[in-house]
C-alpha cells in the first residue's frame, strides 16, 4: 500500500466529527492535525478522534508534512481558505458549496489548475449504496429511458436545532445552497449533464427566531431566498422539478425517498441524497407491486469516502469522484436557479459536467481502487 496522505483539518465544528469518525476506515488517509479559530474546539476534536497535532490555521497551512487540507469552515470561508491552501501547494477537499457564487468557485478551480493541484468537494453521499444502486438501475435500463423526475426537500429550516444557524440565511446559504448540493449532485450522477434550467424563488419568512441553544430568542433577518422551485431539462431528454424549501411543512412524497425518476418502462424511488444508504424501490410498467432492489454497493460508508477516494487517486493518478469540476457544475446550477428567478429567463449551464466512474462493488469495505 502506498504512503497515506496526511490531512490537516481546518474547521472543527459540528460536521467535523462525521469526517474524523469515518476516516479511520480508510488506511490511505492520515488525519494529521486539527485547526480552528477556536483553539479549544480544535483540541477537543483532536482528543476525541485521536488526531496527533493541534495547530493554528496558519501553522497548518504552512506545515510541510500536510499534503491535503480538509476545509470544514462555514460556506463564506470555503473559497478563501481553499485559495490559501492552494497557494501553499496543498490539495484541498472542502465541505459544500464550493463557493458562495460561481465566480468564487471558478477562482478555486483556476487556482488549482495553475498549480497542478487537486480540489475535491462534498457531497460524497452519491458514492454510497443508495445513489450507486439507483444509478445502476437507470444505467441498466430497468426503467427504460428517463422521462421525468421530482426532487423535493421541504422543511422549516435550521434555527430550531443548529447551535449557530445564522449563516444558513445569508448569501451562500438558504435551502438551495445548503441542501441543493445533495440533490443536484445525485441528479447529475443519475441522469448526466443538464441542458437548461429555469427557477422561481422567494423569501417566504423574512425573519426567523432561533429556538435552539445557546442563541434561543435571537432574531435572524433572512438575506437569501428560503423557497426555490426549479425546472430542469437534461441532455438525455429527462425533464423534471426540484424544490428546495425552508418554508414548508409537508413534502410531496415521503422523506425517505425524496427523488422519484420516471422512465418509459417504470419508475425508481431514490433514497435521501443527504444519506449514503437507504432502500431503492422500483415499479415496472404493467406490474402492480413495487420491489426493493438489492444493494449494489457497500452499506455503511459516511463522510470521508470522497476524501479517501481523492487520496487514492492522488497517489495513482486517476480521476477522483467528488471533484471540483462536479462541484462547480452544481454551484453554477444553484446560482442559475436564482439568476433565472431574477431575470425571468432560462439559464444554460456555463460549465461542462462529466459523470464520475461508478463505485466498484468488488472491493472490501474501506478499500478503493488505485
Amino acid at each position: 500500500m502506498s504512503k497515506p496522505v496526511r490531512v490537516g483539518v481546518v474547521g472543527c465544528g459540528a460536521i467535523s466529527g462525521a469526517y474524523l469518525g469515518m476516516a479511520k476506515n480508510f488506511p490511505n488517509v492520515e488525519m494529521f492535525a486539527c485547526a480552528d479559530l477556536d483553539p479549544a474546539r480544535a483540541a477537543a476534536a483532536a482528543e476525541k478522534f485521536g488526531v496527533a497535532n493541534v495547530l493554528s490555521v496558519e501553522q497548518l497551512l504552512a506545515h510541510p508534512d500536510i499534503e491535503m487540507v480538509l476545509n470544514l469552515t462555514i460556506p463564506k470561508a470555503h473559497a478563501p481558505v481553499a485559495l490559501q491552501a492552494l497557494a501553499t501547494g496543498k490539495h484541498t477537499y472542502m465541505e459544500k458549496p464550493l463557493g458562495v457564487n460561481r465566480e468564487e468557485g471558478a477562482k478555486v478551480i483556476d487556482a488549482a489548475r495553475a498549480k497542478n493541484l487537486r480540489v475535491g468537494c462534498a457531497p460524497d453521499t452519491f458514492m454510497g449504496s443508495g445513489i450507486q444502486t439507483a444509478r445502476k438501475v437507470i444505467d441498466d435500463g430497468v426503467i427504460g429511458r428517463p422521462v421525468a423526475f421530482t426532487a423535493l426537500m421541504q422543511g422549516r429550516g435550521h434555527e430550531h436545532w443548529h447551535p449557530s444557524p445564522e449563516f444558513y440565511y445569508e448569501p451562500g446559504g438558504g435551502p438551495m445552497f445548503d441542501m441543493g448540493p445533495y440533490y443536484l449532485t445525485a441528479l447529475l450522477n443519475l441522469l448526466g449533464p443538464v441542458k437548461r434550467i429555469s427557477g422561481m424563488s422567494t423569501i417566504a419568512i423574512p425573519e426567523r427566531t432561533i429556538t435552539s441553544q445557546p442563541k434561543a430568542g435571537k432574531k435572524i433577518t433572512v438575506q437569501t431566498p428560503d423557497h426555490i422551485v426549479g425546472l430542469m431539462e437534461f441532455t438525455n431528454g429527462a425533464v423534471g422539478t426540484i424544490i428546495q424549501s425552508f418554508a414548508t411543512v409537508e413534502g410531496g412524497h415521503d422523506g425517505s425517498h425524496p427523488i422519484i425518476i420516471n422512465g418509459t418502462d417504470g419508475a425508481v424511488r431514490v433514497p435521501d441524497p443527504n444519506t449514503f444508504d437507504g432502500t431503492v424501490i422500483v415499479r415496472r410498467h404493467g406490474e402492480k407491486d413495487s420491489i426493493e432492489v438489492p444493494s449494489q454497493f457497500h452499506k455503511g460508508y459516511g463522510r470521508s469516502v470522497g476524501l479517501a477516494d481523492m487520496a487514492v487517486a492522488l497517489r495513482s493518478g486517476r480521476a477522483h469522484r467528488a471533484n471540483g469540476e462536479q462541484a462547480l457544475a452544481v454551484l453554477d446550477l444553484m446560482q442559475g436557479f436564482l439568476d433565472s428567478s431574477t431575470s425571468g429567463r432560462m439559464y444554460e449551464p456555463r460549465y461542462a459536467y462529466e459523470r464520475p466512474a461508478a463505485m466498484r462493488a468488488d472491493l472490501p469495505f474501506g478499500q478503493l481502487e488505485p
